[in-house]
This record gives structure tokens, sequence and C-alpha cells, in this order.
């Protein structure tokens, strides 16, 4: 038996590692496009400089990401975030307020924090408080995130708090994006105990950080993982245009750039919802229509460094988030020498500029010095940053932000019943149940499963 797992992103290669586990006889070979793994994770070291050219992090309390860590022994390269620098904050023109201590699904269970934060006005914080007088709407189906905060909260409370932590996640559209798909605990909460703000309690402490690192870069995770895998065949540089029915054995065959073909009794592909739109068009059209209706944001990461000196302001924190209503097309702003251990040379500082909202497309294809000179701007304003960087990098991910707008569920729900009808094929990555890494993580060693229970290999398929 073969299987040949489509993209060699962290949701490949969580797929090519668990059906190692599961499938022990079968010759697996992982396919990429591009001349590297890794997908979205990207890490660069230059004259002392630890560069992330997309996430720098991961959720520990989903489990698939530090789970995956302890399973490859690379705890002990785990790090925290530093706490001499744990505050987080919004901008409100040209000033920083605090984000409230013990967020929950984004909504802040600690009054206290939220009053003395100064991001809502008087009348938005007695809004905000009101909530837990207000009964519960009527089941009448989804709605955006944005609408429910509203509901719940006030327009103001949405505008100032809850959609930049949504921008900060999706670069997307709070008032677009499907609250059943992205925070569908909050619609629980609101009817299990008539108010969010009653039905929410603070987080226990997990004697984890929430947010975690690898000590010399997000790579650390690729490399290890990729060195893991003793079976599989890794192909790079190669890109798969098209996934038909086999015409001679029952499985499926795959077509590659250039005419050649392979034969496989099992695929995962694990590609981004446009590419895979593509792969499977020859295969079911309708599976393929699915996935070409899933909106995606390109995103822009601008990372500049500083001499300390050169600014006035030293960034003590991790950053800060922007509201949509700020006007501006930067969404956040994270200091990475302030965030991380280890990530700038002593007297450098290093900054990340995220450019972007979802809708605004043409940033994306902005020229470099239009980019950097935005994030200039944004660094020059909030921290005072005096002539130019020591450094600087753009990074550009087109349609690389999957957006569940209103309409997703309906729409993995067609998927899913699409791929009933293809026993072997399975699908992983961000575009479905989740944009994180450990949900990214998790996808492909779900996928791995589908594939091993369809081919009869599934005994002990609960993670090892």
């Amino acid at each position: 038996m073969t299987a040949v797992v489509v993209g060699g992103g962290i949701a490949g290669l969580a797929a090519a590692r668990r059906l190692e586990q599961l499938l022990p006889d079968v010759a697996i070979t992982l396919v990429e496009a591009t001349a590297r793994l890794g997908g979205i994770i990207l890490t660069e070291r230059h004259g002392g400089f630890v560069i992330e050219g997309g996430p720098d992090s991961f959720l520990t309390s989903k489990p698939r990401a530090i789970g995956l860590c302890e399973e490859l022994g690379i705890t002990d390269r785990v790090i925290p975030r530093d706490a001499r620098n744990a505050a987080t904050f919004v901008r409100h023109g040209n000033d920083l307020r605090p984000l409230p201590a013990g967020l929950t699904g984004m909504i802040p269970t600690r009054l206290d924090t939220l009053e003395t934060s100064g991001i809502l006005a008087p009348a938005g914080l007695a809004r905000f408080v009101a909530e837990a007088d207000l009964p519960p709407a009527p089941d009448q189906g989804d709605e955006s995130i944005g609408a429910f905060i509203s509901r719940r909260f006030g327009a103001e409370a949405y505008e100032r708090l809850i959609e930049p932590l949504m921008g900060g996640i999706y670069a997307g559209d709070a008032m677009q994006l499907s609250l059943a798909a992205t925070f569908p605990q909050l619609r629980r909460l609101e009817l299990e105990h008539g108010s969010l703000t009653r039905g929410l309690v603070a987080p226990e402490p997990s004697g984890r950080p929430p947010f975690a690192s690898l000590d010399a870069g997000m790579d650390v995770l690729v490399t290890t993982l990729a060195t893991s895998l003793v079976r599989t065949r890794v192909v790079t540089g190669r890109a798969v245009t098209a996934i038909r029915r086999a015409a001679r054995h029952p499985g499926y065959e795959i077509a590659f750039a250039g005419g050649e073909t392979m034969a496989a009794d099992a695929v995962v592909l694990a590609t981004p919802p446009h590419v895979t739109a593509s792969i499977v068009e020859p295969l079911d059209a309708s599976l393929a229509a699915a996935h070409a209706a899933i909106p995606q944001g390109s995103p822009v990461i601008v990372t500049l460094a500083y001499d300390s000196a050169s600014l006035d302001r030293q960034p003590n924190g991790y950053g800060y988030v922007i509201p949509r209503s700020e006007g501006s097309v930067v969404t956040a702003s994270t200091w990475s020498s302030s965030k991380w251990p280890g990530r700038a040379p002593d007297g450098q500082v290093l900054v990340r500029v995220f450019i972007g909202r979802y809708g605004v497309e043409e940033l994306a294809g902005a020229a470099d010095a239009d980019l950097i000179g935005r994030a200039q701007t944004e660094v020059a304003e909030m921290l005072g940053a005096r002539g130019t960087p020591t450094l600087h990098r753009v990074q550009r991910w087109p349609r690389g932000m999957p957006q569940y707008v209103l309409g997703h569920p309906e729409r993995l729900a067609l998927i899913d019943a699409r791929l009933a009808e293809h026993p072997g094929l399975a699908l992983a990555g961000s575009a479905y149940r989740g944009v994180g890494l450990p949900d990214c993580i998790a996808s492909g060693e779900r996928a791995a499963e589908m594939i091993a229970s369809a081919t009869g290999g599934a005994e002990g398929a609960g993670h090892q």
C-alpha cells in the first residue's frame, strides 16, 4: 500500500508522522511544491537576530503543539514569554491601553481590570456590565462574532476590545466571521447561563505559560518533526496539479506539473483551500467548488530592528493590537525582543508590524519600500523611533489566512459529505477547524487517522 501527503507545512508533516505510527507497512511519500518544508513557519537567523516570518508561538491550552514537542523530545527547548515584560495593549489614538486581565474566549472575566484599562468609556463600561441582565436571544441560527458581541456587550466593547483581538487572530472582519465556526462556546454560555459574564470563569493556572515558542525559533519544531520521519520519502520542489481516480486500480492517480503521475492508495491533501480546489477539480467538482468558496486574506509581516538608543520609548511589553475603527491598515505590532529571550543582540530592538486586513488585498502586492515605510511610521508613532532601521524584512502571505465567514459550518458539512464518497482521501490544514498551529497539527493527525480507518489500520489510533 502507498500513501501520499501533499503539502509540507506543519499539518502535512504531522499527517506523515501519524501515518508512520498507524500504518507501519505503508510506503509514504510527502510532496511539497516549494524548496523548503514548514509552510507558514519561517524562521531566519541573521546577525544575532531570530526573525519569524510567520507565527512566533503557539497556544499551550490546545494540547497538540505542546504534546508534539513532548513526543519529539524538545520540551527543554520550549520557552515562555519574558515575564518581565508581561503586558499587552490596545492602541487608542497615540495611547496604548492595557488589555484587561483574565481574558477567556476574548471576554474579560475581571471587570476591575477592564475598568482601569481605560479601553471603554464610562457608558461603554456600564453597557458591558449590563450584559449580566440581558436575556439570551432566541436560537435563530449562526451569527457573526461582531453581531453577537455588539448584541451582548454593546458597540463600543466590540469596536475597542473584541474586534482588534479577532483581527489579531484572523486578520479578518469580525462582522463577517462565523461565531459557530470560531467561538461556538460563547453562544453555548449564553444559552446555558443566560449571560456570558455569569457563565465565564477566570482561566485556571495550568502550570504552563499560555503562549510558548522554541528557544532558537519556531522552525525548530519543523526540522525536528521532519527529522523524526524515518519511513517517509520527502520530495520538495514538485507541485501536484491534480488527483483523479486511478484507471487500473482502486486508488488514485496524482499528476505533477510537467506531466508525471504517481499511483497512491491513499492521499492526504494538506494544502491551502485554493490549491486544494484546483487539485481536486478533476475528481470532484463539488468538492473543488466548496474549497474555492473559502475566502482568504493576505497578511503581510514587516520586521524592523533599531538601535535601542534611537527609540524615545522602550517597548516594555509584548505588543499591541489596533482596532479597525482607528482607520489603520496596520492590525498589530509585537515587540519580539521584549516578548522572547534571545531574539535580538544586546542594544537592539526587534519589532514586527502586521499589515493588511481582509478585504484590503492590494497591500499584499505593494512594493517593499511602501510596506517598510508604513511599518516605520507605526514604530515612530508608538515608540518614537528615529532614523532608519538597522534591519528590515518583508514577508507576504498571499491568500495565507482562511476566513471562517458565515456559512463556514455548512461548507464544512458539504466537504465532509463529498469526502465520504472518496475513501482514502483526507484533508488537513488551516482551512477547516482552526488556524493556529495546534489546530493544524491536530488536523494532520486526524487526516492520518481517517486514512488508517479507511484502510483497516486504525487499531490503537489514539494519540501516542
